[in-house]
């Protein structure tokens, strides 16, 4: 009995101190902690907020900032707690859009995530900023949010180079949620800004806010001690010089046709300039896109998204000569003294092809084939050469596939060959008359403007391909240093005199042929002008350079479409461009370049949150 006494005692006194440390607690938790729990205690939920990084800026060769990043103010709810039909409506009002649109964006972030803020507004105008400001404090669950959205500093177009941003399809972001993209996110949709995207965009930052039952924000959770600041996306370092790119860009627009310019740094394969004509506004596709101008692109017969200096093949016409003479010379075919009669018409059985209109040259050589583009000489010479090696090289110079440009969407037609022709029209269908086309650029060979502009950087720096690329590199968030990429580049097996051999005779060209009009004074420029006949119109007027002959720094290849003669549509085009590019701005184009030209302070300043 009184082992039994014993234990209920014990047990007793077990429960009367387990009560006491209960009561205890319960008094310092009312009393000494009361103002830090009463917020908590009227909190249900704790809501995580996604903070967008700045996307990082593209910095031209000489350091100036071509795309940059300004503030973009988002309005944003969480649908869970956004189910209140008058505060719907009465949102709607305030972003001056319809009942059905708002619900639409809000059913669309609910079916991914309930509890995650959906943007249902972006770029919002200032006045639409005034009237929400008023009114947030009867919309509880309602967020106003500061995001990015580029800026183009310098006025350049250079959409084709730029590209620019677009919402993350469904397709997308079943491969991309991994990587930490959700349904709100924009990702690049066209030129660097897809092609470079995992090293522009940055990472997410996250913010934790306390949030009571009617969806209104009681506060930071923890004092934002676990909330993760974004980071800031690389900048990259580009190979584009903006003063040529605008200047490109222009001229190309006072020709009034479509067409491309590409230029090349020889030494490297950096590409300088791209310009592509017609082209558009990247502002209608910056932070909220305008609808009805976003129709008018799309719908435009001219094609303005299309980029036609690496989508577009046209045949190169007599800028593609210099490529057979440079195969003939090396392959022994002929030598630079050798003289062939142009009499003005060439015959093969019973077809007849003229050159000039049946006009001869008389006896002429290989320098002289060049300056005078006589298509007769070249009529002889691919016969000479062979169709086989003929193909050989074409393929030696990166023709008939793509370059591998650092852009998306390239594309390159197939190189006409033995094996092409017996695919296409049968083995002994196809007749030695598709050569006579062939060498002098026509028939079924295409080849793009950045091919052509490769091709004569490689005859520029005597016989290395240079892999055309736009980026030279990124520079890291913690880092001074500025990492390099690397791009292929191949020494041709072909001499160092045939290369000069035909250097010369393109100097020859500029100097006293039928690309006068790209003269540049004091400055040795080599070129070939081309005229494509078009099967669809006019045309196409090509040439193609480069300078100063003893050092070249500049390979370009200029293309109007449908505009008639070479030398004298497309010859001056390059000829300005390489007098700015090696002498700077004259007077006229200085005119050109500093039109809007003033760069601001590329830095932007955010405000906080809580200061909205």
């Amino acid at each position: 009995m009184d082992k039994i006494q014993h234990r209920v005692y014990t047990v007793s006194l077990i429960v009367t101190a387990i009560f006491i440390v209960l009561f205890l607690r319960l008094v310092y938790l009312q009393v000494f902690e009361y103002s830090k729990l009463g917020s908590i205690s009227d909190a249900n939920s704790l809501r995580r907020v996604w903070i967008q990084p700045p996307r990082g800026r593209m910095i031209d060769r000489n350091g100036i900032v071509v795309v940059d990043n300004q503030p973009l103010y988002s309005v944003k709810v969480v649908p869970a707690e956004f189910t209140d039909s008058l505060k719907q409506s009465s949102l709607a009002d305030l972003l001056d859009i319809t009942f059905e649109e708002l619900t639409l964006r809000i059913q669309k972030g609910f079916r991914y995530n309930p509890f995650a803020p959906v943007a249902v507004g972006r770029d919002i105008e200032p006045r639409e900023m005034m009237r929400l400001g008023e009114n947030l404090w009867k919309l509880p669950g309602v967020m106003i949010e500061v995001e990015n959205k580029r800026k183009y500093p310098l006025n350049l177009a250079a959409s084709h180079v730029f590209g620019y941003l677009n919402f993350i399809s469904k397709r997308q972001l079943e491969e991309m949620a991994k990587k930490g993209y959700t349904p709100d996110d924009k990702t690049g949709s066209k030129g660097l800004e897809k092609q470079y995207e995992d090293y522009l965009r940055g990472e997410k930052g996250v913010r934790f806010e306390l949030v009571n039952s009617i969806g209104k924000t009681a506060g930071k959770f923890e004092n934002g001690e676990r909330d993760l600041p974004s980071v800031k996306g690389y900048d990259l370092h580009l190979t584009l010089d903006a003063g040529l790119q605008k200047l490109a860009e222009h001229l190309l627009e006072e020709t009034g046709k479509s067409g491309a310019v590409v230029a090349i740094d020889p030494r490297d394969g950096g590409i300088l300039a791209m310009a592509s004509m017609p082209d558009y506004d990247l502002e209608i596709l910056n932070g909220k896109t305008d609808g009805k101008k976003w129709q008018e692109i799309v719908l435009d017969p001219r094609k303005p998204l299309f980029n036609r200096a690496i989508q577009a093949s046209y045949p190169p016409g007599s800028v593609y000569k210099p490529l057979l003479a440079v195969a003939a010379l090396e392959e022994g075919a002929i030598t630079p003294e050798k003289k062939l009669l142009c009499t003005g018409v060439f015959r093969l059985g019973r077809g007849r092809f003229l050159c000039h209109r049946g006009q001869g040259h008389g006896l002429v050589n290989l320098e002289r084939s060049i300056i005078e583009s006589c298509n007769s000489y070249y009529y002889n010479l691919i016969f000479d050469l062979g169709f086989e090696k003929w193909t050989k090289y074409g393929r030696m110079f990166g023709f008939g596939k793509t370059t591998g440009v650092d852009l998306p969407g390239e594309r390159s037609s197939p190189l006409p060959s033995v094996a092409y022709y017996d695919k296409r029209y049968g083995k002994g269908k196809w007749t030695k008359g598709y050569l006579v086309s062939l060498a002098i650029g026509q028939g079924e060979l295409n080849t793009t403007p950045l091919q052509l502009a490769a091709f004569t950087a490689t005859i520029a720096n005597k016989g290395t391909w240079h892999q055309p690329h736009l980026v030279r590199g990124y520079r890291p968030n913690d880092s001074d240093s500025l990492k390099t990429f690397a791009f292929e580049k191949n020494k041709l097996p072909v001499s160092e005199r045939t290369f000069e051999t035909m250097r010369q005779a393109m100097h020859g060209v500029v100097d006293r042929g039928t690309g006068r009009l790209a003269a540049v004074k004091n400055v040795k420029v080599a070129g070939k002008t081309g005229t494509a006949q078009n099967p669809h119109g006019e045309d196409h007027a090509w040439f193609v350079a480069f300078a100063p002959l003893e050092n070249p720094v500049i390979a370009l290849a200029v293309l109007v479409e449908n505009a008639g003669y070479g030398g004298s549509v497309s010859a001056p085009v390059a000829g300005k461009l390489i007098n700015y590019y090696l002498n700077g701005p004259d007077s006229t184009t200085a005119a050109i370049l500093t039109a809007r030209e003033e760069q601001p302070d590329s830095s932007i300043t955010e405000p906080e949150a809580d200061d909205l």
